[in-house]
């Protein structure tokens, strides 16, 4: 019992944190000197957007790396009605869509600097594993610094 505990806890504890409010991001980023990942995302109709969260974003080394490194907004635009957002939320997604996504792609990844500048994007999913989406972020977030 107390090894579930354990992996319980530590299951809880690396889970990322994803805000939804692209201001309180910015302060974060700024207090803590940390970038920021915006992931635009179809969470309910997506493909492409499910894969990039199963198989990158929730992985282990994005979350462990995310952790020390990056402030994380998701903009989520799901279409079930089960999955609908708070009328608050869908206002703030669509602000950050109207400045950093106006094209409307799914999935679209931002990498900003705590004062809005893009650094670099991913527009679709990144053909790629957790280890190298990491190692894109990485210089860009060692050379902010």
């Amino acid at each position: 019992m107390k090894l579930l505990s354990i992996l319980l806890a530590t299951f809880f504890l690396s889970t990322a944190t994803w805000l939804g409010d692209f201001n309180a991001a910015t302060t974060e980023a700024t207090k803590e000197d940390k970038l920021i990942l915006i992931n635009f995302s179809g969470s309910d109709w997506c493909g492409p957007c499910i894969r990039l969260r199963k198989e990158i974003l929730e992985s282990s080394t994005f979350e462990n790396y995310a952790k020390d490194h990056l402030v994380l907004v998701r903009a989520d635009f799901p279409r079930q009605k089960k999955n609908q957002l708070d009328a608050a939320q869908v206002k703030r997604n669509e602000a950050l869509a109207d400045k950093y996504n106006p094209e409307g792609k799914f999935p679209f990844t931002l990498l900003v600097d705590k004062n809005g500048k893009i650094l670099k994007s991913w527009d679709g999913f990144p053909n790629e594993s957790p280890e190298a989406f990491v190692s894109d972020i990485n210089p860009i977030a060692n050379a902010s610094h």
